[in-house]
């Protein structure tokens, strides 16, 4: 199959799993549990496939419980992070689904013990909670038993019938695409702000390529307002064939996308000792400050979000807001975001953020903020993307890019708002128009209405306006017209009226006089 022939399946199949539960368990509900039961997939064929260790003879899944030893157990979970019973294992237990009275308790009893295995092991954090949201016992399933049970017997045979092989050799972002499928269809309809918790995928190999540019290896990877994951995983596409030493990092403020980001991981095949994503305020409670910093840094943060800024006295000596010597304005956090990434940025490393496009024109402390970034000359590259690239917005967002490693003192602009592909709600960007973005972003060299460096005086003398519109020039696309010919053309028309009103009234005088 090719990728688009199973993104086309994968959608096909998840649309029929929603026609057999439709009318009983909101959309927006649904969603976590396709994605909950996508997880337990995938983590029980993991686990199976880790024990059989490519022996046909072994079939995991047909084996008794019994067999295993404490021994067994303990070194699957040193090695996993968890361990999961041949009884536990997804293809047994949505093989006997339909005729399992108690599928909703059973569910949520091993869901239970699959996250309890990792007690007092080191992945005891990366497995706590993961089925928190894959809620099998709620009334939002059904008021009876009988309804909770064929509902998710529903989805577990639907998730069942998805064929693409293995997750890891699929040709697609099975999760990722799943997720994207989902949230197209029921955010908005919905009135739910989910698009907020997922980067498209197009967008995110931008933002990987951008921060990973000509690095050759990476200490770790850190997005400080992660999501669910999917900019972390792009980077990981993105630099498979070389080294990320210490993995991926991330942390998230709202508990149910954590979770995700969590499944996602795991989805990808990054084991529990490859990646460290936390629950909490990014801009109040930080992880990670102690850490080295980091080589690379991707960023999506929510746009123009509140925080408490100067209500907190303590924040302006912060160590990541003290050298701007002022805070982001308490009704819009996107500095914030950006002075926290830049503090955890390396000497060798970029970040790439996406931003709202007001920060880089407003006045007041964003003015100083941009100025601090300017005169310390850490800002490598501003990029304005097409309209209605993200969902749940139809705003034309920029990315940031911030470097510690500049040569020279120019500021490279990049207008890629002409560059998308309508697909049906929403604009995509393809890989040619990455890219045109990243040779363009590469060579920082001049191209006409599309890219320009400009020297930080310039950028002074403009009140440190950073809005691409400001130094790249607008093709102008209008009809270039001829005003000679325009006249003379005229002339004509008006002269051809004039004798044709003359014969007009002569017709009416003939016929008055006859």
């Amino acid at each position: 199959m090719t990728s688009n022939q199973q993104r086309a399946a994968l959608q096909r199949q998840i649309w029929q799993i929603a026609n057999d539960v439709r009318g009983a368990v909101d959309g927006w509900d649904f969603k976590q549990y396709v994605l909950g039961t996508l997880f337990y997939r995938f983590i029980s064929e993991n686990f199976a496939s880790y024990i059989e260790a490519g022996d046909d003879s072994i079939n995991y899944a047909a084996l008794g419980d019994e067999i295993i030893t404490p021994e067994i157990k303990d070194d699957a979970i040193k090695t996993k992070g968890y361990f999961i019973y041949p009884s536990q294992l997804f293809a047994n237990i949505a093989a006997g689904a339909n005729a399992n009275e108690s599928l909703n308790t059973d569910l949520a009893a091993i869901f239970t013990v699959i996250e309890s295995s990792a007690n007092g092991y080191p992945s005891e954090m990366d497995i706590k909670g993961l089925f928190a949201d894959f809620d099998t016992t709620s009334n939002r399933l059904g008021n009876t038993v009988t309804d909770k049970n064929s509902r998710l017997a529903a989805v577990l045979k639907g998730v069942a019938g998805l064929d693409f092989g293995d997750f890891h050799g699929s040709q697609i972002d099975l999760f990722g695409d799943a997720y994207e499928f989902l949230i197209s269809n029921y955010a908005a309809n919905a009135g739910k702000s989910g698009g907020e918790f997922f980067t498209p995928q197009h967008v995110s190999r931008l933002i990987a390529q951008l921060a990973m540019h000509k690095q050759t290896s990476v200490n770790k990877i850190y997005d400080p307002a992660c999501g669910s994951g999917s900019l972390l995983l792009q980077a990981k596409k993105h630099f498979d064939a070389h080294v990320i030493e210490d993995g991926f990092f991330g942390q998230e403020i709202n508990h149910t996308t954590y979770n995700l980001a969590r499944m996602n991981m795991f989805l990808h095949n990054i084991n529990y000792d490859k990646f460290n994503l936390q629950l909490g305020n990014t801009l109040i409670d930080p992880h990670f400050g102690d850490d080295k910093p980091f080589d690379a840094i991707v960023s999506n943060p929510p746009y123009s979000v509140k925080w408490k800024g100067s209500d907190d006295p303590t924040l302006i000596n912060d160590d990541r807001f003290a050298p701007a010597g002022v805070l982001a304005p308490k009704s819009k956090a996107d500095f914030a975001f950006v002075l926290h990434a830049l503090s955890y940025l390396s000497s060798k490393g970029r970040a790439a953020i996406v931003c709202f496009p007001g920060i880089f024109y407003r006045g007041g402390a964003e003015k100083k903020i941009r100025q601090y970034l300017v005169d310390n000359n850490y800002v490598e590259t501003v990029i304005s993307l097409a309209p209605n690239l993200f969902f749940g917005t139809t705003i034309a967002v920029n990315i940031l890019v911030l470097s510690k490693h500049k040569t020279d003192t120019t500021t490279q602009f990049i207008d890629a708002s002409g560059l998308f592909k309508k697909e049906t709600n929403n604009n995509v960007l393809t890989d040619d128009h990455i890219q045109q973005i990243m040779a363009v972003f590469d060579s920082k060299e001049k191209a006409e209405y599309f890219a320009e460096s400009v020297d930080h005086d310039k950028i002074a003398a403009n009140a440190y306006n950073l809005s691409v519109s400001s130094y790249v020039e607008t093709e102008d696309t209008r009809e270039v017209i001829d005003i000679t010919k325009l006249n003379a053309k005229l002339k004509t028309t008006v002269a051809k009226i004039d004798q044709l009103r003359a014969d007009i009234d002569a017709i009416v005088a003939e016929i008055e006089n006859a």
